[in-house]
Formats: C-alpha cells, sequence, structure tokens
C-alpha cells in the first residue's frame, strides 16, 4: 500500500521504471533475513471433497462396494500405499505425511469450507472470520513489496477466501485463469498519460477518504493503490508463465498449445476449468512463492469437481491423474530450487466421501477423511491417523479442525493462540479456536 507521505508522481515514476527483470526475484529473495528463508504456504485446493478411499487411504481388504475400482499401489516408503492414480507422488511420499485421522463437523460444502479455511464454524454470522490465507499475509507478509501477500489461483469459494475482520489489506488478489495470468493489468494508452490520470484520481480519492472515512471507502482506497503498485512493478511477471521453459510448463500438465478453451460442445470431466489449468496454476504458485509471497491458493475443481455424487470412478480417475502430475511437478520443482523445506505444501477438500458407493457415487462424509502435507520442513513420510477397515470411522488419531490449522500455523511460524481484536466484537479472537483444547500433529514437527 502506498504510503501517504510519497509523493504520487514520484511513486508513480519510480515503480513504473521498476527494477530489471534480471535479478528483481533475487532482490525479493535477498531482502528476507540472512541465513533462514521466511516459511511460505501453497494450499492446493480440491473443491467438492475428494474420496479419501480412492486417494491417500485405499481399503483393499473392504467389501467391493466400498474399495471401489482402484488398486492400492506401494510408495517410497514401505508400507505406505496410496491410489494408483498418483504414480508420480508415490514417489515422493518420502516429503509427505498423509493425515488419516482428519475427523471434522461440517458435511456441507460451504460450511466445512469455511471451517478449514477459517478454523471457526459460520453459524450465527456475527463475525467475520479471515481465511488462512489472511492470517498468513498478516503475520508473515511483507508491506514494502508490489506483490500481494495472498493470492488465490482459480475460481475458489469466495465466502471462504476474504480477509473478514482483518480488513481489506489482507484480501486477496484473485487471478481466475493461470493461462491468461494478469493480461489486464497492462495501463491503457501511454504510460504519461495513465500516470496524469492516476494522479488525478487519487487526488479525488484522497479527499473523499479524508472527509468520509467508513469501512468501503477504506477498501476502495487500498484496492485502487494496490492495483497501481502492482500494475506498475515488475514484480507482476511472477504471473507471466510465458517466462518458464516449455520442458518446465509441460512438467506441470498439458502443454500450453493443448490448455486453450475447449470447442463448442466439448465436456470438460476434470472439474469445469480449463484442462491443464490446475497444473498451469501450481506453476504458477511456485514462481509467486519464489518471489516471496507467503500464501498462494490453487483450487483445482471449479464446477462439479471432486464433488462425485454421480459417476465417482471415471470423474476421480481423471482428476486424480491431473492432480498427479501437477502436485508431483511442484514438489520436485520446489525441491530443485531448494525451496521445499520453506514451503508447505498442503492438499485438502471441505471433507471425504462415503465409504459405501452407491449408484456409481460417493456422498459426503466428514467423520472420516484425509489431508496430506509436504515439505515446510515437517517430518515426512509418514501416515498420521488411522481409519477402520471400510473408512468410515477414525479408530487411531483423530484430528479436528482446529488441531490441523494449529498444526499448519506452528510449521509456518505463526503462533496459531495470538489474538486479534475484531471492530465491534468485545472479546479478542484467537487465530485458531482454543476453545478447546487443540492437540497438534507434534509426529510431523
Amino acid at each position: 500500500m502506498m504510503h501517504a507521505h510519497l509523493n504520487r508522481r514520484s511513486f508513480l515514476t519510480t515503480t513504473a521504471a521498476g527494477l530489471s527483470l534480471n535479478g528483481w526475484l533475487g532482490r525479493l529473495a535477498a531482502a528476507a533475513p540472512a541465513g533462514q528463508r521466511p516459511k511460505s504456504c501453497i494450499l492446493l485446493w480440491m473443491a467438492g471433497g475428494p474420496s479419501h478411499i480412492d486417494t491417500f487411504d485405499p481399503k483393499p481388504e473392504a467389501p467391493a462396494d466400498i474399495r471401489g475400482e482402484f488398486q492400492a499401489i506401494e510408495t517410497s516408503v514401505p508400507g505406505i500405499h496410496i491410489s494408483e492414480h498418483f504414480p508420480r507422488f508415490a514417489k515422493l511420499m518420502q516429503h509427505a505425511a498423509i493425515l488419516r485421522g482428519m475427523s471434522t463437523l461440517e458435511s456441507d460444502h460451504k460450511l466445512a469450507t469455511y471451517h478449514l479455511h477459517t478454523g471457526y464454524q459460520n453459524r450465527a454470522g456475527a463475525v467475520s472470520f479471515p481465511s488462512l490465507g489472511a492470517i498468513v499475509a498478516k503475520e508473515l507478509g511483507k508491506r514494502d513489496v508490489a506483490l500481494p501477500n495472498f493470492i488465490t489461483i482459480g475460481r475458489g469459494p469466495q465466502e471462504a477466501l476474504t480477509s473478514g475482520f482483518l480488513g481489506p489489506d489482507q484480501q486477496p488478489l484473485t487471478v481466475n485463469d493461470p493461462i491468461r495470468g494478469l493480461d489486464f493489468i497492462e495501463p491503457a494508452g501511454e504510460a504519461e498519460k495513465f500516470s496524469r490520470q492516476i494522479e488525478l484520481l487519487q487526488g479525488f480519492d484522497a479527499a473523499f477518504h479524508a472527509r468520509y472515512q467508513n469501512p468501503a471507502g477504506e477498501t476502495h482506497h487500498t484496492s485502487i493503490n494496490r492495483a497501481v503498485r502492482l500494475m506498475n512493478s515488475q514484480q507482476k511477471e511472477a504471473f507471466n508463465l510465458s517466462k518458464e521453459p516449455e520442458s518446465i510448463r509441460e512438467m506441470y500438465g498439458p502443454p500450453p498449445a493443448a490448455a486453450t478453451r475447449p470447442a463448442p460442445g466439448v465436456k470438460i470431466t476434470s472439474g469445469g476449468e480449463r484442462p491443464g489449468s490446475f497444473g498451469q496454476g501450481c506453476l504458477m504458485a511456485r514462481r509467486l512463492v519464489e518471489a516471496g509471497v507467503p500464501f498462494v491458493e490453487v483450487v483445482m475443481g471449479d464446477g462439479v469437481g471432486w464433488d462425485t455424487h454421480r459417476d465417482n470412478f471415471p470423474r476421480v480417475r481423471a482428476l486424480s491423474l491431473e492432480c498427479d502430475a501437477a502436485m508431483s511437478a511442484l514438489v520436485t520443482d520446489l525441491k530443485s530450487r531448494g525451496l521445499l523445506d520453506s514451503t508447505l505444501v498442503v492438499w485438502m477438500g471441505e471433507f471425504g466421501r462415503t465409504p459405501q458407493c452407491t449408484g456409481g457415487g460417493r456422498n459426503h462424509w466428514s467423520r472420516a477423511w484425509s489431508s496430506v502435507l509436504i515439505g515446510g520442513g515437517i517430518r515426512g513420510g509418514q501416515v498420521v491417523g488411522r481409519t477402520d477397515r471400510d473408512g468410515a470411522a477414525v479408530v487411531e488419531r483423530p484430528i479436528s479442525v482446529p488441531d490441523f490449522l494449529g498444526t499448519v500455523c506452528t510449521v509456518l511460524g505463526v503462533d496459531y493462540k495470538r489474538k486479534n481484536r475484531p471492530p465491534g466484537v468485545p472479546r479478542p479472537v484467537p487465530i485458531v479456536d482454543t476453545s478447546k483444547e487443540i492437540k497438534l500433529l507434534t509426529e510431523v514437527l
């Protein structure tokens, strides 16, 4: 956000000149404290709720109507098996911890999504809680760089991706289509003319804001300044995937030439987004984290996604294979660049699916399901929690939402007990709901 004491014309001129493209990324990294890179988080959100049995908690000993059509395969860690449709990720299991003990309270899409993102249930609606991304942005983000501290990629659940009571400074920048990136951000017309227009707009805006101070005006004021700063900075190149070698883009999924809008009448089987968009979103997330963004969320499953009430097996097969390629490429790429230990990758949806597969589909199931933690300095190569033979109930090490989010915060170096004071609320609110005992996943710390 632009500081008030900085002359607007000087600001625009300086940021328009920006940093040279060669080296701006390095300068950002150099700004970090010596000796240790700050932690970042990439949340891979599987919208709709993936089946745990068909992904990371296979049940080969269960009856046929429960175990389903997929086979379990070995991984790089002896004794850990996952779905056959994650063959690439199976070779990277030494970096991951599968949390098979997830047991949560909500089985409605919106309520569960809100709960998993904020750590609080959305029942009364009296307080708008911030999402995990906004919390991390506030706690770990920098205010002196043009890039936002919280970025979402894909069409995510908007009600769960807000800054809530933390205000507009922590609101995410949304990139709906990673293949297009920020192709709308270039100024229309000449730079000098654009500079004058912005100066005039900000002059009017400053006068109005000084006279009518209110939350809506503050949001408008902040949004304009953030947008202008990014528009006039070379750091926006982090969103430009064309800067990546073709071999790297192909590693994350379909070649860009194949990831174009489908022809009329062609059905998209992997959730509603363009083919390859999730993989390209993961690549963009890597570029953003490398540039110093502390939190990026990549959504897979726009539309129906992993909500497989029908056609469970063909849809989960297609989704899993696309996810496997993208997630494995992300982990491998982060590792090769020395970023995996400082980047926590989280794979999860809002809940799991029922053990029984009836009518070709699986329904919502929050009593027992799986999420995955990768990198970030955790102890990988393990499974935490265990479900029964049918995947219906957690029989060992149940993991609640506060347990999970408290652990994620701890891995990232955020004190989950720290309290914020929402406007109009008489009591301070901890980052994660501590009204009940939180049992951190010490197994991974």
